[in-house]
């Protein structure tokens, strides 16, 4: 069985990579919109505002604790109107549809630092960081098979559908509220909470594929090249703690040590205490 698996991933490694155009385009116009925010008309401290809070609705409540925590390891367990909730979140985002995120993600687990890691960190930090999603990749045809516990579930198929219209009726959301607050500023809601925002989740989450497994420091020996990053752990809400994560994949909790800040723990407990998260799981020591 090992055989078998280990040549399938050198005859997908032969196999030449074909560019991803629409991503390709998708992300240098998304990249290129976002530098409208220096222009003076666009600014204003309240879409900054907006920004931060978008950027812990989508990349924290979304990415990190539903995409990640929640649905990908199922480290606790939520109601499912809470874990739809997340996912929604997480769909804000812009990272793909759930199922792709969370196909993907267990793929990297699966066969982390190998042929088949999407994001295969021994091809290079900017290999790792964004040039993997510019091509078509062999561990797409894992996605079907790592996600066939949600890939059925309607919620699940039309955030998978409708992805970009979700981010453009955000959009026309934003630009009214910032008309209604000011006259003037809705078009500096639309590019602080969609583009800059978009842009600076982006590149947090990559950093967790590409800086954590090359800066920082490591706990366990682990099968693969996995770090502890204190700063992609402050900018992710605790997602950082990479190494500590491959390590017990399972655990809710990242932050192991009393000074590794893990505030998407923090919101578990939160939960907890209300009784919206249960079945929590945690490192055995």
């Amino acid at each position: 069985m090992t055989t078998v698996s280990t040549t399938k991933e050198k005859v997908e490694q032969a196999a030449p990579l074909r560019p991803d155009w629409p991503v390709i385009l998708f992300m240098i116009a998304v990249h290129a919109l976002a530098l409208l925010a220096f222009l003076p008309s666009t600014f204003s401290w309240a879409a900054v505002g907006v920004a931060v809070l978008f950027h812990w609705i989508t990349g924290g409540l979304g990415v990190t604790l539903g995409y990640h925590r929640l649905v990908t390891h199922r480290s606790f367990q939520a109601p499912k109107w809470l874990e739809y909730f997340l996912v929604f979140c997480g769909t804000l985002s812009c990272q793909g549809s759930p199922i792709e995120w969370v196909g993907l993600h267990r793929a990297h687990h699966m066969y982390s630092d190998r042929d088949l890691d999407p994001h295969d960190a021994q091809k290079g930090f900017w290999w790792s960081h964004l040039g993997w999603m510019l091509y078509d990749s062999p561990a797409d045809n894992e996605v079907p098979r790592l996600t066939k516990d949600i890939s059925d579930d309607p919620f699940y198929r039309f955030c998978d559908k409708f992805l970009l219209p979700i981010q453009i009726a955000l959009g026309v959301a934003l630009y009214f509220w910032g008309e209604a607050v000011s006259p003037g500023l809705g078009w500096s809601f639309v590019i602080w909470g969609i583009f800059v925002r978009m842009v600076v989740v982006f590149h947090c989450t990559w950093f967790v594929n590409s800086a954590t497994h090359k800066f920082g420091y490591r706990t366990y020996e682990c099968d693969d090249t996995s770090t502890n990053c204190w700063w992609v752990a402050l900018v992710t809400y605790g997602e950082g703690w990479h190494n500590n994560h491959h390590a017990f994949q399972y655990s809710a909790r990242h932050g192991l040590k009393w000074w590794e800040i893990d505030l998407t723990w923090m919101t578990i407990r939160f939960l907890q205490a209300f009784g919206l998260a249960k079945n929590v799981k945690l490192v055995q020591k």
